[in-house]
């Protein structure tokens, strides 16, 4: 989380899986003096609404996803672009590009991107992720940030899986 924060100047997190939801438990900030606020530590969210829970359930099976859906109302509550389709549109996208990327869905102008990390399982059970805004996360960028991401998730996924 440290490194995220230093290399991309953004402000950076660590979120963990409980259940149906995904509340961050570590967070930095980057040097960059702008700064999205919507996560913090202790916040929770359903999987699928921000970032980090979006990566996660991206790496779920689909028969896990499908379960999900079927018990969980996300659009009632946060609006049309959390609806089943929409999610599973992003869902997709997540499982092509390795990350997940939140354009402003939660809160206008503030971005984020998040990877899953992995438990001795090899399940989704933490995600990393950056947040800032909108005007620094150009597609250049992201893709920069996302392949930190994803090195950075790996990295902590082999030293999760090693521990003993």
């Amino acid at each position: 989380v440290e490194r995220l924060a230093r290399d991309t100047g953004e402000s950076a997190f660590l979120s963990a899986r409980r259940g149906d939801e995904t509340v961050c438990v570590l967070s930095r900030e980057g040097s960059f003096p702008l700064r999205s606020h919507v996560l913090y530590v202790g916040i929770r969210f359903p999987l699928g609404v921000a970032t980090a829970g979006l990566a996660i359930l991206s790496h779920l099976p689909d028969r896990e996803v499908n379960e999900y859906f079927s018990r969980s109302a996300l659009e009632s509550y946060w609006g049309d672009e959390h609806s089943e389709n929409e999610v599973r549109r992003r869902i997709a996208r997540t499982r092509r590009d390795g990350y997940a990327t939140n354009p402003a869905l939660l809160v206008e102008g503030s971005w984020g991107l998040g990877a899953a990390v992995f438990d001795r399982a090899g399940r989704p059970a933490w995600a990393l992720s950056v947040t800032g805004v909108q005007t620094r996360f150009g597609r250049d960028r992201r893709a920069m940030m996302g392949e930190l991401l994803l090195d950075q998730a790996q990295a902590l996924s082999v030293r999760l899986q090693n521990r003993g």
